[in-house]
This record gives C-alpha cells, sequence and structure tokens, in this order.
C-alpha cells in the first residue's frame, strides 16, 4: 500500500451546509481509521482558505479518491479541489 496525502478546499460559500454535514463527514472519516485506511485527517488551521489533510492507504491514485468519493462532504459537493498525491515519509513515525 501506498501513503496519499489529499487535500480538501471546501466551497467557502457553503459554511452552513459543511457545518451541517461535519458529524456524517467525520463519522466516514472515523470509519475509514477503523478499517486501516485513514492515517489521520484534520482541517487546517491557518487563515487560507478553509480545507482539510487527509493521510489514506491506497494501492493507486485512482484507488484513493475512489475511496473518498463516499464522503458526505465529497457527495454535497462541498469540496472544491481535491487533490492526492503519493507520499513517503522517511523521518518519523509514519517511516
Amino acid at each position: 500500500m501506498t501513503l496519499f496525502a489529499v487535500e480538501y478546499a471546501y466551497d467557502i460559500a457553503r459554511t452552513q451546509d459543511t457545518e451541517t454535514l461535519r458529524p456524517q463527514h467525520r463519522a466516514f472519516l472515523a470509519g475509514l481509521h477503523e478499517a486501516g485506511v485513514l492515517v489521520a485527517s484534520g482541517p487546517w488551521l491557518d487563515a487560507a482558505a478553509p480545507g482539510a489533510l487527509l493521510l489514506v492507504h491506497a494501492t493507486n491514485h485512482d484507488e484513493v479518491l475512489k475511496t473518498l468519493d463516499a464522503d458526505p462532504f465529497h457527495r454535497a459537493h462541498l469540496i472544491v479541489r481535491r487533490t492526492a498525491r503519493a507520499w513517503q515519509p522517511v523521518i518519523g513515525q509514519l517511516s
């Protein structure tokens, strides 16, 4: 399995919808974590555009995006940009 860094950028015009769906989004991600697919996830904390970073195990780029297609945020079109890049940690707990 390859580790992928996935970045979400949220629709800033739909913050109320994001807040409404956040419990479902987090439950979905918790399920992926319990299954060993999601290593970690969380929102960006700086003042830039709202979004999040997810670390996901998958065999390839297409699989990681297909896995995340079921995310309630994605299904509701709250994510305006979603990028996934294979990542290889060489130092630290994930290496």
